[in-house]
């Protein structure tokens, strides 16, 4: 008997920076890092084309994984690179509408350390 689900692979991975930036994800809330959790599995299955709800483009090479649970709003802000590898640079629980320049310019940083090793 054929089954009703879908499945689809897994053809991305998702890796972090570092290990403060997989700290900083697993200190997330609870209900927020379980979001933040499942989201990291829809992108491991539809890579860039997963988009909003869950993703949205910040510009330079950036994008937001966006989680929202009873505790507030998590972000990660992270960059995909070649091989279908997503790099988590920065998690922060969100505490106004607009994403904090902060926390882009840590992104952004990272990112850039990232492209300059790749050169």
């Amino acid at each position: 008997m054929l089954s009703n689900m879908i499945t689809y692979p897994m053809s991305w991975t998702v890796e972090f920076f570092d290990e403060s930036v997989e700290a900083e994800t697993f200190a997330l809330p609870p209900k927020i890092l379980a979001k933040m959790l499942h989201i990291f599995e829809l992108i491991e299955m539809a890579g860039a084309q997963l988009g909003e709800p869950y993703t949205k483009p910040l510009g330079d090479g950036l994008f937001e994984v966006r989680a929202k649970a009873q505790e507030g709003i998590g972000r990660s802000i992270c960059c995909y690179q070649k091989g279908k590898k997503i790099i988590i640079l920065h998690s922060f629980v969100k505490k106004d509408q607009k994403t904090p320049k902060k926390d882009l310019q840590i992104a952004l940083k990272r990112k850039k350390e990232i492209d300059n090793a790749n050169d």
